[in-house]
C-alpha cells in the first residue's frame, strides 16, 4: 500500500513522528513491508511547529497514493485554526485532498487536521472525529459533517479521522489494522499501545462549557448543587433562559443534552472522589445526587467502561 504523508508548514511535531514510527515497526513486524509511507510537502523542506526541518518529496508524488494522511497544524486556538484551514497557508494541502478524494482515494487525518478535511468539502454527510476542545467551533462551522466527538477513531466512506493530539497513534494503528489485524497486535505490544475506543474520559466539561455563557453559567450551577435534586427548566428560569434556549445552546456547544451534561459533570466529580479519597460508593453516590450506589456504579461503568473498583486503583 502506498501512503503520502502530508507534511504542512506547522505540523505538529508528535503527531508525525507517531504516524511514521507506527508503520515503521509495522514493517518490521510484517512478513514483507507491506507499506510505502512517503513524506510529501509544498517545499523540499518543511519546518515543523517545533522548528524541525523535515525533507519531502514533492506533493505531487501523493497522486499515486493508495492513502493521503494528514497530520494536523499545531494550532490550539479556535481562531487560530480557521484562519489556517480557511486561509491561504493551506489552500494547496486543501487542493490536494480533494483531488485525493475525487479519485478515489483515502484520506486520514488526527487532532485539529480534521477540519483540513471538512473545510476541503470532503466529508459532508460523513461521520468524523476531531479534538474535543475544538468540537464546538467543528460543530458551528461544518453543520453539514456528522460529529461524533466521543469516538477515539472513526471511519467511514474512506475516511479515518481520530481524536485529540495522541490520537494520531490511534489513527494509525486503526490504519495498520484494516491491512492486517495480527500486525497491529504485535505492533500494540511492541510499542506498549493500549485500545482507547473513547475520547469521553479525557473530555473536560468545563472547558467546553466556556465556549458559550449560558452554557458556561449552568455548568457552574450545576457543578455547585451536584448533590441535590437538579431541574433542567428551574436552572433555566434561575439563568433568565427558556428551557428551549438551554437545550440548544447546549447541545451546539457540548454536543449532548442538558440532562446527559448533569449525569457527566456528576460522573466526573465521582470519578474525582473515588481517585482522591477513601469515601465509601455509597457516600460518593450521594453526594454527586445519586440515592442508590448501584445507579452510580451503573454508569460509571457506562461512560468510563470500568469499575468503581477499577477507578480506584487508577
Amino acid at each position: 500500500m502506498k501512503i503520502a504523508v502530508l507534511v504542512c508548514d506547522g505540523v505538529f511535531d508528535l503527531g508525525l513522528a507517531a504516524v511514521l514510527d507506527v508503520f515503521d515497526t509495522a514493517n518490521a513486524m510484517a512478513d514483507e513491508p507491506r507499506w510505502t509511507v512517503t513524506k510529501v510537502g509544498f517545499a523540499p523542506r518543511v519546518r515543523t511547529s517545533a522548528g524541525s526541518l523535515v525533507d519531502c518529496a514533492p506533493a505531487a508524488q501523493a497522486e499515486s497514493a493508495d492513502l493521503l494522511v494528514v497530520p494536523a497544524v499545531n494550532e490550539r486556538e479556535p481562531k487560530g485554526m480557521v484562519e489556517f484551514v480557511s486561509g491561504d497557508r493551506s489552500r494547496r494541502a486543501r487542493e490536494l485532498i480533494v483531488r485525493t478524494r475525487a479519485r478515489g482515494a483515502a484520506v486520514a487525518s488526527a487532532c485539529s487536521g480534521t477540519f483540513l478535511l471538512a473545510e476541503a468539502g470532503v466529508v459532508d454527510d460523513v461521520r468524523v472525529t476531531t479534538t474535543w476542545w475544538l468540537t464546538p467551533v467543528f460543530r458551528t462551522r461544518y453543520p453539514h459533517v456528522r460529529l461524533d466527538q466521543d469516538r477515539m477513531v472513526v471511519q467511514e466512506d474512506g475516511i479515518t479521522t481520530a481524536g485529540a493530539a495522541f490520537g494520531h497513534v490511534d489513527m494509525a494503528m486503526a490504519l495498520v489494522r484494516e491491512g492486517s489485524p495480527a500486525v497491529a497486535d504485535l505492533v500494540a505490544r511492541y510499542l506498549a499501545i493500549d485500545e482507547r475506543p473513547s475520547q469521553a474520559p479525557y473530555v473536560l466539561p468545563s472547558v467546553l462549557a466556556q465556549h458559550d455563557p449560558t452554557v458556561a453559567a449552568f455548568e457552574r450551577w450545576v457543578r455547585d448543587h451536584l448533590a441535590g435534586p437538579i431541574s433542567v427548566p428551574a436552572v433555566a428560569r434561575r439563568l433568565g433562559v427558556s428551557e428551549r434556549t438551554l437545550q440548544r445552546a447546549v447541545q451546539r456547544t457540548m454536543g449532548t443534552s442538558p440532562i446527559r451534561l448533569v449525569q457527566d459533570l456528576r460522573i466526573e466529580r465521582a470519578t474525582e472522589l473515588l481517585r482522591t479519597t477513601d469515601l465509601s460508593v455509597e457516600t460518593i453516590a450521594r453526594r454527586v445526587g445519586y440515592e442508590q450506589a448501584n445507579t452510580l456504579r451503573v454508569l460509571l461503568r457506562e461512560r468510563t467502561g470500568k469499575t468503581t473498583t477499577a477507578l480506584r486503583a487508577g
